[in-house]
């Protein structure tokens, strides 16, 4: 079954630009991204002016972004298969259609809440035909840190941060729209790697606040998202955005996310042999733009940047930690501090007589991930798209510029590595945990995934002025389940 209209790919991206706007409360400055003068003289909505006061201040565009509000606003079947299995259902709202499509103006709330922080989205769309694409306005966002995980004893705490949010998003829907407006929050692998009952417990607390806000709230609006479809769903961003998939064209590019719990490996096989040697829970069919396609994807939880942290220094392994200083190789020698991930405080130093540097920071690492992960030969000769922490830790060691990207080659994330490694005497200021994190993802890509030392990476934020990540591969199922391209 196809699960994006074949005429879909007549839909056009429009690069944007990004601006700071003020005027916000507190004087914190928010991106905001206006759609190019020549496109918004194609269309009449950009002259119309909205019907809500604090729109002005905070509005920010994106043709990008334009799908993802559906993902919250009107969703009556969500199919992908896997092995012939119905797999994607329940990922987003599984049997709502709450808004009058015929209504001029629409709004749809989506909270991101991921290991580091939780993230709120506020999209505004323009239906000027009833059953077209609408048309994006506005987009506002803001977040908060730390993220729900960090609350994990104190689940009614952790909600009071989503409320101070949605008093936000209230303060820039008009009244009127309110009862139908849907809010929605999938949260990822910092409630993934919580006792179960611990995650429920936290996600009841953001129901509560959800029933007791005047928005449109469903059954499901709040749940934890798997982490296959975050891969499945930037591997779909990525190759839209660069063109891939418009073209039909198997010449895709695989896509590298690795966040703070977990990371993310999806591209597309091109050998038969691939597809034979892959453990059958690791490939995923779907058809798109008249072509199928078949995914070699997987999702590793714990072995994202921070919770490799833990596991470098031995906290995964110890059930009492209280009074206990973790140390490694990998860390200044005479650093003794405290770390808090997930609602724990973590007592971490270096190591005052021992080894520290390069090599025996590796050895480290290298335990975390050697032989637990499965090493696809095709990966050594493909292209891939790194993004995440990837790309935060070249930015952070200057092997990338912020705004442009740029390319590396898998070596030279060891070549920086051994840099600060082999530097840490003369630590002063930045992250204590820069040799670790950088020994870690030369591991992780080395001797977990397998890529040689030549590969290269994309190391990328956006694409086409779009943020690379799920979000708007999410959408693009919607288009048909909708019937909102024909």
């Amino acid at each position: 079954m196809s699960w994006l209209n074949p005429r879909a790919d007549k839909i056009l991206m429009v690069p944007v630009e990004n601006r700071l706007i003020e005027g916000n409360k507190g004087g914190k400055p928010r991106r905001k991204k206006e759609l190019p003068l020549q496109v918004c003289e194609q269309h009449s909505f950009c002259n119309k002016s909205l019907d809500s006061p604090h729109l002005g201040k905070r509005m920010a565009t994106s043709s990008g972004a334009a799908f993802f509000m559906l993902v919250a606003s009107c969703v009556c079947s969500t199919v992908f298969h896997r092995d012939q299995q119905t797999w994607f259902e329940g990922v987003f709202l599984s049997s709502m259609c709450p808004l009058n499509v015929s209504a001029s103006t629409l709004y749809g709330i989506m909270f991101d809440a991921g290991s580091t922080g939780t993230r709120i989205h506020v999209y505004t769309f323009v239906q000027k035909i009833p059953g077209q694409l609408p048309i994006l306005e506005g987009e506002i966002f803001e977040s908060v840190k730390p993220g729900l995980s960090a609350f994990v004893d104190q689940p009614k705490q952790g909600a009071e941060t989503v409320q101070g949010l949605l008093e936000m998003a209230k303060d820039s829907i008009p009244r009127s729209h309110w009862k139908r407006t849907p809010v929605v929050l999938k949260a990822t692998a910092g409630l993934r790697l919580l006792p179960e009952q611990k995650a429920q417990a936290l996600l009841f607390e953001v129901r509560e606040i959800f029933k007791k806000s005047p928005f449109l709230v469903p059954d499901d609006s709040v749940s934890i998202m798997d982490g296959s479809y975050e891969g499945i769903l930037a591997w779909v961003t990525v190759n839209f955005l660069t063109g891939q998939l418009h073209s039909h064209s198997q010449e895709t590019v695989g896509i590298l996310d690795l966040g703070g719990a977990s990371t993310q490996i999806t591209f597309l096989p091109r050998f038969e042999k691939t597809l034979e040697q892959t453990p059958r829970g690791y490939l995923t069919s779907f058809e798109m733009f008249n072509s199928t396609y078949k995914l070699y994807t997987h999702s590793y939880l714990g072995f994202g940047l921070k919770a490799a942290r833990l596991a470098t220094l031995g906290a995964l392994e110890m059930e009492g930690i209280d009074g206990h200083t973790f140390r490694s190789a990998c860390l200044p020698r005479w650093l003794e501090a405290e770390w808090i991930f997930g609602g724990v405080k973590y007592q971490y130093g270096g190591n005052q007589e021992g080894e520290m540097g390069f090599e025996p920071c590796y050895a480290e690492v290298l335990r975390v991930v050697q032989g637990k992960l499965h090493q696809p030969d095709e990966v050594q000769r493909s292209s891939f798209y790194a993004f995440s922490y990837y790309y935060d830790r070249a930015v952070d060691t200057a092997m990338i510029d912020y705004e442009k990207g740029g390319v590396l080659k898998v070596e030279d994330f060891e070549r920086k590595a051994r840099e600060v490694c082999d530097n840490l005497e003369n630590f002063t200021s930045g992250s204590p945990f820069l040799c670790m994190d950088l020994s870690y993802i030369t591991a992780l890509l080395r001797d977990g995934f397998g890529f040689a030392d030549s590969t290269i990476l994309q190391l990328a934020k956006k694409v086409n002025n779009i943020e690379t990540g799920w979000a708007l591969g999410a959408t693009f199922h919607l288009l048909q389940s909708l019937g909102i391209s024909n």
